[in-house]
């Protein structure tokens, strides 16, 4: 039985603007109605949720760009002395997106108002990559293994994942090939920053679905912002507080009750598996300052199932022990590493315990069998060099034996 729990908390404060955080702008043309350039208007970006603003004034051509915008829903309002004030809304920003807004105005008094209700167009005009965003709804409503947002990244259609982290690094991040790169040219970054596990080349863990926000790959061509490694980059981006409080709680159950049996299992895998948390977010000062908080554990209890391993120990084959001598010998071992966890006569008491109960004779001369539920066999020539390192301590410990009185 093997008990693991793990916590994962998020914190995250902003006051008007996090500077790490990923984000997006606003670029478009200011006109009059009879398509000449408007320079000199006020364009005021403002997010709805956080009341965060941000200004700008279009050049002599009528252009303007609205830069560092934190991701999330906006209105953009257009004013100039003699035209009427119009007011673009639902503008939803994605992580590094940089729609175009180009409004016309007419004729009138600075006081008049035209809201106009319809979605801004979100085509890239400035970006040459290839990018896929993987908003928060479809992190929370996909199916995920072990609720890994990384492997949303293969929807895609561009990328394949072709195995996971070292176990001798931090074995949290995944493998992943996008556009016919190799697997380690995967550039991860979070909240603005590089969220790479150096050592490996793979991703640092994400946050849960719930702490999400949304995540982008780019592939092809990429610009300076986003890049690090040539195959493709990942961009993450957290939730944040709003001027409304938001929470939600959950649990994931797994049981190996409702699973079936790995076909190559002895027995079942008996997982239970919780996963469980919470998230809240709201304003400490309103328009201001926000707090998002966020929290999940994983409690895993299980018992690894067992593989049969067979050693033949007959003259055909295998390793022999001469007691009075000490001496190993070894011939025609193909699976020694069975052998040496689960053959009481040859592993001191204590130094593989967990295997001495699971050791038997199957009614065959010289056949051992085992079960092995969680270690994994080792390679014949590890296997051998274990075998005489055992062999080398228990003739020293007869030795010792031998000298006292």
């Amino acid at each position: 039985m093997k008990t693991c729990v793990s916590f994962l908390v998020l914190c995250a404060m902003s006051a008007v603007i996090a500077w790490g955080q990923a984000t997006a702008q606003i670029h478009g043309v200011v006109q009059d109605m009879s398509g000449a350039a408007v320079a000199g208007a006020t364009v005021k970006a403002t997010q709805t949720e956080t009341g965060l603003t941000r200004t700008a004034t279009s050049e002599a051509d009528g252009g303007y760009v609205l830069t560092n915008l934190p991701i999330g829903p906006y209105n953009v309002e257009f004013t100039k002395d003699g035209f009427t004030t119009v007011v673009q809304s639902g503008i939803v920003l994605q992580v590094n997106s940089d729609p175009a807004v180009t409004v016309a105005l007419r004729v009138g008094a600075v006081t008049e108002r035209v809201n106009v209700e319809a979605n801004a167009t979100q085509v890239e005009t400035r970006s040459v990559g290839v990018g896929t965003v993987i908003e928060n709804q479809r992190i929370l409503d996909l199916p995920l293994n072990g609720r890994q947002p990384t492997d949303l990244i293969t929807l895609s259609g561009l990328a394949v994942q072709t195995g996971t982290s070292p176990a001798y690094n931090m074995n949290t991040g995944v493998n992943i090939s996008v556009a016919g790169s190799t697997s380690y040219s995967v550039q991860y970054n979070l909240d603005g920053a590089s969220h790479l596990d150096t050592y490996d080349g793979t991703n640092m863990p994400l946050p849960f679905p719930e702490a999400l926000q949304e995540f982008r790959l780019v592939t092809s061509t990429q610009d300076a912002s986003g890049g690090g490694h040539s195959g493709a980059a990942v961009n993450g981006v957290t939730k944040s507080g709003t001027n409304a409080f938001h929470g939600d709680v959950f649990e994931f159950f797994r049981n190996s009750n409702l699973n079936g049996r790995d076909f190559f299992a002895l027995t079942s895998d008996q997982l239970k598996r919780n996963q469980f948390g919470g998230v809240l977010g709201g304003p400490l000062k309103k328009d201001k300052i926000f707090v998002f908080l966020g929290l999940q554990g994983t409690i895993t209890r299980q018992t690894p199932s067992g593989e049969q391993k067979t050693v033949r120990t007959d003259g055909e084959g295998g390793l022999s022990f001469d007691d009075s001598t000490g001496q190993l010998g070894l011939s025609g071992v193909q699976d020694l590493g069975a052998l040496l966890m689960c053959d009481p006569a040859l592993v001191p008491r204590g130094l593989c315990r967990s295997f001495e109960d699971s050791a038997f004779i199957d009614g065959s001369p010289g056949v051992w069998g085992a079960s092995s539920p969680s270690t994994a066999v080792p390679e014949p020539a590890t296997a051998g060099l274990m075998a005489f390192a055992l062999g080398a301590a228990r003739l020293a410990a007869r030795r010792r034996a031998a000298r006292r009185p």
